[in-house]
């Protein structure tokens, strides 16, 4: 039997054959279903067992089974300091370092779209920061802003002459969020660049020749072309950085201890204190806030 009779084997029922439409449903499905497993297993089993866990005080002895203490978790969470502090710090660290690496995307984008000489090169290097390990850069950074030996506080003393004393950028709380966000907006303002760049270069040029002829200057261009023309891109970016900082763990955790936003909360909640159905609890506030803020973002920004 050749491989085309086995198809329509498959796809006949009972000795009736099926129709075209019926068949290409059935192959839809087929194809698909590879995918709705794969889905299934690394990502509704785990979703599925969080929410069971958040239900739940897990004990790490063997042998004893977990027990149920329904809303308990999230009652705890709303009534400890310390978790309105990490949701804070997520809010304000994802959205100023969002913020800011989509407008260094967006000057880059806009420098880097005029011809000259080299530009090639420029583009490649703009790329470094994004594709260098996270780890390198940590603690090349750490290393810069050392207090004792960094190369920052040496530049700010001894030759701006500034006379600050020890400078400690990562060991205090109130300027270590601030060199997080700018470290983050560092490294990851060539992932805006990159998404605008082409969408820059796409734009057409007798637009702006019409508008110059008109008597506007660049700013009202700017503002009036090419701001309009790349909306959605930005506001694209934007959901994806957002989505991407608000779960950030490695770069904030390789950098300083003395910013906690919630994935660290998370973190030590679970791993470090061993208590896990309280940690379960944590993430799924943070899913279901973070599913929340997309769900109105798509709405009212992006208007799908």
């Amino acid at each position: 039997m050749s491989v085309q009779d086995r198809v329509t084997s498959f796809f006949d029922r009972g000795g009736t054959e099926r129709t075209l439409e019926e068949k290409e449903e059935l192959l839809g499905y087929a194809l698909i279903l590879p995918s709705i497993l794969l889905v299934s297993i690394i990502i509704l089993y785990p979703l599925a067992y969080n929410v069971y866990l958040s239900f739940h005080e897990v004990p790490l002895a063997p042998g004893k089974s977990a027990l149920f203490v329904g809303t308990q978790h999230y009652a705890d969470l709303l009534s400890d300091p310390a978790f309105w502090e990490a949701l804070y710090n997520t809010v304000v660290f994802t959205f100023f370092s969002d913020l800011l690496a989509t407008a260094g995307g967006l000057f880059a984008a806009l420098l880097l779209n005029r011809a000259f000489r080299g530009r090639r090169l420029v583009r490649g290097l703009m790329l470094l920061p994004y594709v260098a390990p996270i780890i390198a850069v940590a603690f090349a950074w750490r290393w810069m802003l050392d207090p004792l030996f960094g190369i920052v506080p040496f530049i700010l003393n001894n030759i701006f002459n500034l006379n600050l004393g020890t400078i400690d950028l990562l060991g205090n709380s109130d300027s270590a969020i601030w060199t997080v966000i700018i470290f983050d907006a560092w490294r990851y303002f060539p992932f805006a660049f990159l998404m605008l760049i082409a969408r820059v270069q796409a734009i057409p040029e007798e637009m702006y020749e019409a508008a110059r002829i008109d008597g506007a200057s660049r700013f009202a261009q700017f503002k009036d072309i090419t701001l309009p023309e790349l909306k959605y891109i930005l506001a694209t970016v934007f959901l994806l950085r957002w989505i991407w900082n608000f779960n950030k763990f490695a770069d904030v955790w390789l950098l300083t201890r003395e910013v906690e936003t919630l994935p660290i909360f998370t973190y030590q909640t679970a791993f470090a204190n061993f208590e896990l159905g309280l940690g379960a609890a944590i993430s799924m506030v943070l899913f279901v806030f973070l599913i929340s803020f997309v769900l109105i973002y798509v709405n009212t920004v992006l208007e799908w």
